[in-house]
C-alpha cells in the first residue's frame, strides 16, 4: 500500500490493523512550493540534497532546494553550485539558492517549510528542537540523536508543534525489509523466538597535529556542544574531496558502528518484532584499542531481551537481520532476502493480516508526508526508539559489559544509579538544547 491507501485502510479497518497510526495535522497544498533548506553539506547532505532536487521535480511534491548551510562555507558554496546545476539542466536560469553558515538564519525564514539535517549527530537534537520550535518540517539523518534525552525531548518538540518527521532509515522504504518483517508480524513461520543482528566493524588509526582551522571553516560551531578541542583535520572532515570523514570515528561525535549501522539494523528488528516491544535488559561488550585520534569500538558482542521474551543478539559481521522462528528463519540486508521457505518471500497479507506501510522512497515518502499532513514511515518515535538500543548496547560496552534493566515507558535504567545517569551528556554552552 502507499500512504494514501494505507490511511484509508487503516481507518476503514479500525485501529487494530494501524502500525502507525497518524496525527490529525494540516497538510500543505499541491499548488504550492514545498522550499527546503540543506543543513550539513557533506557527502550524505549532497546525497539527501540529490534525493530531494529528483523527488521535488515530479508534479505531485513539487518541492526544490532553496538554501544550503554548512559551517564549512567552501562546503556550503559548492552544494548551491550542485543545485542549480540541476536546475540549470531543466532549463531554470537565474536559479536562487542561498548560502548560510549559520542553521539559525534558515530557521529565521518563514519563506522556508523545511529542512534536511545532514550534520554530525551530536548536532542532531539540537537543530531538531530548534527546527520543530519554527515550525519546520525536517527529515534527520539516522541516527536521530546523540544521546536518550535528547531524543525524547525531539520527540516532544515534533508533536507539540504538530511538524512532520522522517528518521533517514531508509531500510524501511525497502521491499526486502518490509517484506521479511510482514513475514516475521503475520506469524507465518510461527511465533519468533531470536533475532540475529549484525554490523560492520570500524578500522584504522588518525593521527595529526594540532594546527589553526582554515579559514572558511567555523570549527567552534562545528564543535557545537562538545568540548574544545584543537583542530585537526582528520578528526574533523576532508579538507579535499567528500570521503569518508574522521569524526565517525571519535566518540566526542559519533557512537561509531553500533549507532552508523546499527541504527539502521536494529530499527529492523523493531519493525519486525513490532513497534510496541521494546528490549527490558541489555549487556554488550566492546573492544576499544588504542587507535590515536580515534575511539570508538571496534568488534563488539551484545544481548538485548524482549518484554515478551524474545532474545536479540548482536555482533560484527555483515550488515543484516535474521529472524528466527519456531518453524523456520528469515533473513534480509541491503540488496538480499532469504527464507527457510521460499515461497513466503513472494506471498502477499490477506485479509485480517497485518500489511505493513509501503514506501518505496524514502525522501518522496518525507515530502508526500508533509503534503498531506500524515506520518511518514519512520516518524520520530521511531527513530528515537531504534536509536535507544543503539545507545544502550554502547553503555553497557562503556561500563565494562554491566547489565542492564530498562523501563521504556519511563526511560530510565531501574537497576544502576551510575549507568542512569550516564545517559545524560553535558553540553558546552551556549550550545544546548
Amino acid at each position: 500500500m502507499n500512504r494514501r491507501q494505507f490511511l484509508t485502510g487503516s481507518l476503514a479497518a479500525g485501529a487494530s490493523l494501524s502500525i502507525l497510526p497518524s496525527r490529525a495535522r494540516a497538510g500543505t497544498s499541491a499548488n504550492s512550493t514545498l522550499r527546503l533548506a540543506q543543513i550539513g553539506c557533506g557527502r550524505m547532505g549532497r546525497g539527501d540534497m540529490g534525493n530531494v532536487m529528483a523527488g521535488g521535480w515530479k508534479n505531485e511534491f513539487n518541492a526544490r532546494i532553496v538554501a544550503c548551510c554548512d559551517v564549512d562555507a567552501n562546503r556550503a558554496a559548492s552544494a548551491v553550485e550542485m543545485a542549480r546545476g540541476f536546475y540549470n539542466e531543466r532549463g531554470e536560469d537565474n536559479v536562487e539558492i542561498s548560502t548560510h553558515g549559520d542553521y539559525r538564519e534558515i530557521l529565521e525564514r518563514d519563506d522556508i517549510d523545511g529542512i534536511l539535517i545532514s550534520t554530525p549527530e551530536n548536532w542532531h537534537g539540537i537543530m531538531g528542537v530548534a527546527a520543530a520550535n519554527a515550525g519546520k518540517h525536517m527529515y534527520v539523518q539516522k541516527p536521530i540523536t546523540y544521546s536518550i534525552p535528547e531524543g525524547r525531548a525531539l520527540v516532544k518538540a515534533v508533536r507539540d508543534n504538530n511538524v512532520v518527521l522522517q528518521t533517514g532509515s531508509q531500510q524501511r522504504s525497502s521491499i526486502r525489509f518490509r517484506q521479511v518483517c510482514t513475514i516475521i508480524r503475520n506469524e507465518w513461520l510461527g511465533k519468533l523466538r531470536k533475532i540475529e543482528v549484525e554490523v560492520p566493524t570500524d578500522r584504522g588509526r588518525a593521527d595529526g597535529e594540532p594546527g589553526s582551522p582554515p579559514e572558511h571553516l567555523d570549527f567552534d560551531m562545528w564543535l557545537g556542544p562538545c568540548p574544545e578541542v584543537p583542530y585537526i583535520e582528520a578528526r574533523v572532515h576532508p579538507e579535499s574531496g567528500f570521503g569518508r570523514p574522521g569524526w565517525l570515528q571519535v566518540e566526542q561525535y559519533c557512537l561509531g558502528m553500533i549507532t552508523g549501522w546499527g541504527s539502521h539494523m536494529y530499527d529492523i528488528a523493531q519493525w519486525g518484532i513490532g513497534d510496541d516491544h521494546f528490549p527490558v535488559e541489555f549487556q554488550a561488550t566492546g573492544e576499544f584499542p588504542d587507535r590515536g585520534l580515534f575511539d570508538v569500538h571496534v568488534g563488539y558482542e551484545g544481548e538485548a531481551l524482549y518484554d515478551n521474551g524474545v532474545v536479540m543478539t548482536s555482533k560484527n559481521g555483515n550488515p543484516g537481520v535474521r529472524f528466527i522462528t519456531e518453524d523456520g528463519w528469515a533473513y534480509c540486508a541491503r540488496g538480499r532476502m532469504e527464507c527457510s521457505d521460499p515461497e513466503l518471500l513472494r506471498r502477499q497479507p490477506g485479509d485480517g493480516e497485518i500489511k505493513l506501510y509501503t514506501s518505496t522512497n524514502h525522501m518522496e515518502d518525507f515530502l508526500g508526508s508533509v503534503r498531506d499532513g500524515s506520518d511518514p514511515i519512520c516518524p520520530v518515535e521511531i527513530g528515537h526508539r531504534s536509536n535507544a538500543i543503539c545507545v544502550l548496547h554502547h553503555l553497557s560496552m562503556r561500563l565494562d559489559g554491566r547489565k542492564l534493566k530498562w523501563d521504556s515507558a519511563k526511560e530510565t535504567i531501574t537497576n544502576d544509579d551510575e549507568a542512569h545517569a550516564r545517559l545524560t551528556i553535558p553540553m558546552r554552552e551556549p550550545y544546548v538544547l
